[in-house]
């Protein structure tokens, strides 16, 4: 017993100094792994804003307002418009949405990216085991030393080549120390992803809430011109009973009379055009709240008509707050990070890495002694990997890298330009449709006047009826044609708080 136990104490004594020996130069990678990370730093990019909003307009100085005019715009936007139905709706839109679903899978995907790429920088752990039936060649390799020792070459190479069972388990280990901060640029990267989908996430929530409030606004257009050409047919008609009246009497030719049927079937083609856009408005309502067509028909009838409350000249706050707000330009600064961060990746591949890692295991051809501790096997160490030749691959992978941060910063600085283009427009088109609604409110008070005018007239037996058919038709015509203004007014303000960015913002932010 003595003689087996001095060999299984002295691989002890022996192997412990060899297990340290790598140390040193594990030691030296964890230092290392705690330099700076190559490849460039992000800066944040301070967009180009105006010194105030009269500075950057392209508009006449009438469509312009001073700085700071009129009211904040409320929040959320759309309850300026004081409709508790479309309160209702734009909750339900941003609950049910397909396009907001889409989007949260879509950052859900980057945190789950963001988390593979966070993984890197701990060691990988795993267990294996197998079980193999095995045979060897006669005249392989670990058989050719019997050529050289002589002996009965033939009955020690046949004992050696029967069939085994090879039995092994073990526990592995390794880690590879981030000695160039790719890990580090990986997961800055991944982090920019995740916060250019939270803002895409935000585009999609102001793109839902604005189409909706737009559809909605043109919805109640439709169906208010609709009722007032009704109205008009009507009135029409009643005015063609009497040209009639005359022609049969002989006071007038048939010329006024065709003049009349005419203008009538003029009027009555319009109605299918209206009865069908009411609908379709509808469905892109239903489209937007993932409903079917028709599930909206009566939540959306015509209603009786309101007054519309004054939507406000704008207090938009500093122009350098808005740029911030919007989502694109988030989502543009985002990308452009991510960009500058994979450079770093790039970098990291052009020097050496260094790999430590570790076995121990058991493994033995005899069942009965695979647990007995003569059948482990271990192994511990680093291992080097350092590039030398490869035609110029990873080098091209940082000039690619380069040029994508180019071509990012490119986007950017557009993407902030176009939406500085957005809010001129935007804004001019709003005072242009609130000077003009303020006009045609004008006019119809006029036109109103004069109705009643021709209706005291009448009753005072001074003119006949047609004129009061025609006072009415006219009042009619201005009603529409403001009608359509305010309704061209409301998808303008919706359009401004679009440009603004001004839209529902998400709980979800980059993990840390």
């Amino acid at each position: 017993m003595a003689s087996l136990s001095m060999p299984d104490l002295q691989p002890r004594n022996v192997r412990l100094p060899r297990l340290l020996a790598p140390m040193p130069l594990m030691l030296a990678a964890l230092a290392l792994a705690g330099c700076s990370a190559v490849g460039p730093d992000f800066v944040k990019p301070v967009p180009a804003t105006p010194d105030d909003w009269t500075s950057w307009r392209s508009a006449d100085e009438s469509l312009r307002q001073p700085p700071g005019a009129g009211l904040p715009v409320p929040t959320p936007w759309w309850t300026a418009f004081h409709d508790p139905l479309l309160d209702r709706l734009q909750q339900e839109a941003l609950a049910a949405s397909p396009d907001l679903y889409t989007a949260a899978l879509r950052f859900a995907q980057a945190r789950v990216q963001r988390g593979v790429a966070d993984a890197q920088r701990g060691p990988e752990l795993g267990l294996a085991a197998g079980l193999s039936q095995q045979r060897q060649s006669e005249y392989g390799a670990s058989t050719r030393m019997f050529d050289v020792i002589g002996g009965n070459r033939q009955a020690l190479a046949k004992f050696l080549s029967q069939p085994f069972t090879l039995h092994q388990a073990g526990f592995d280990a390794s880690w590879e120390p981030d000695l160039w901060g790719r890990v580090r640029r990986s997961l800055e990267a991944a982090d920019a992803d995740l916060g250019s989908q939270a803002a895409l996430a935000d585009l999609a929530r102001l793109s839902v809430t604005s189409d909706l409030a737009r559809a909605y606004a043109d919805l109640r257009t439709t169906q208010r011109l609709l009722e007032l050409a009704r109205e008009d047919v009507s009135a029409l008609r009643e005015r063609l009973d009497i040209v009639q009246a005359r022609v049969r009497g002989g006071a007038v030719d048939s010329l006024d009379l065709e003049r009349q049927r005419a203008e009538l079937a003029t009027l009555q083609a319009q109605l299918p055009g209206l009865l069908a856009q009411e609908g379709a408005l509808v469905n892109q309502i239903g489209l937007l709240l993932d409903k079917p067509p028709g599930a909206l028909r009566e939540v959306l009838a015509a209603t009786a008509n309101s007054a519309r409350p004054a939507l406000p000249d704008l207090a938009l706050g500093l122009p350098s707050e808005v740029a911030l707000r919007r989502p694109d330009i988030r989502a543009a600064e985002a990308r452009l990070h991510r960009a500058t961060a994979n450079i770093g990746v790039a970098r990291a591949a052009l020097y050496p890495s260094i790999r430590l890692g570790a076995r121990l295991g058991f493994e033995s051809y005899l069942s009965g002694e695979f647990a007995d501790w003569g059948s482990r096997a271990w192994s511990v160490g680093p291992s080097l990997n350092l590039p030398l030749f490869d035609h110029g691959r990873r080098q091209r992978v940082v000039q690619l890298r380069e040029l994508e941060q180019q071509e990012a910063a490119v986007a950017y600085h557009q993407t902030v330009r176009k939406a500085w283009q957005d809010i001129d427009d935007a804004l001019s088109a709003y005072a242009a449709e609130q000077q003009q609604a303020r006009a045609l409110e004008a006019r119809m008070a006029s036109v109103a006047n004069a109705f009643e005018l021709t209706q005291a007239r009448y009753r005072g037996g001074s003119t006949d009826y047609t004129a009061v058919l025609d006072g009415r038709r006219g009042l009619l015509q201005a009603r529409r044609d403001l009608w359509a203004s305010e309704g061209r007014l409301a998808t303008r303000f919706v359009a401004v708080n679009k440009a603004l960015g001004n839209g529902p913002r998400g709980e979800a932010r980059s993990a840390d």
